[in-house]
């Protein structure tokens, strides 16, 4: 039987951090970009020319849509970015398909370990 992620090609490394860090909350692109380099523990960075290209796309699909205007003044000159449901959605199936190669791998790494000749 084929699940929704067997019809969902893999996202992006850019698409997936953009996507985890819009589930946190609305997002202007500087905090886009913060927030990716803090939950990949600054080992993923994304220049601006990437997350812009890859907003729009994401817009265009419908994943990501402009979020509701700020009351706080401060943010008056910025575009936030929202989630939407399918943006969410998207996410979550591209997490249970992390987590079922990521169970494949141990599986594999334990099988490697088991078989492996042990040194004399």
């Amino acid at each position: 039987m084929r699940t929704e992620s067997d019809k969902t090609p893999p996202l992006s490394s850019a698409t997936l951090h953009i996507l985890l860090a819009l589930a946190g909350g609305d997002l202007h692109g500087y905090g886009i970009i913060q927030e990716v380099v803090r939950h990949s523990d600054g080992h993923y960075k994304l220049g601006p020319g990437t997350l812009y290209d890859n907003l729009k796309k994401l817009m265009d699909a419908g994943l990501v849509a402009d979020a509701p205007k700020s009351a706080s003044p401060e943010d008056d000159e910025r575009r936030f970015y929202t989630l939407t449901m399918a943006g969410r959605s998207a996410l979550s199936v591209e997490v249970d398909r992390l987590q079922r190669v990521v169970g494949e791998a141990r599986l594999r790494l334990q099988s490697f370990q088991e078989t492996r000749p042990k040194p004399i």
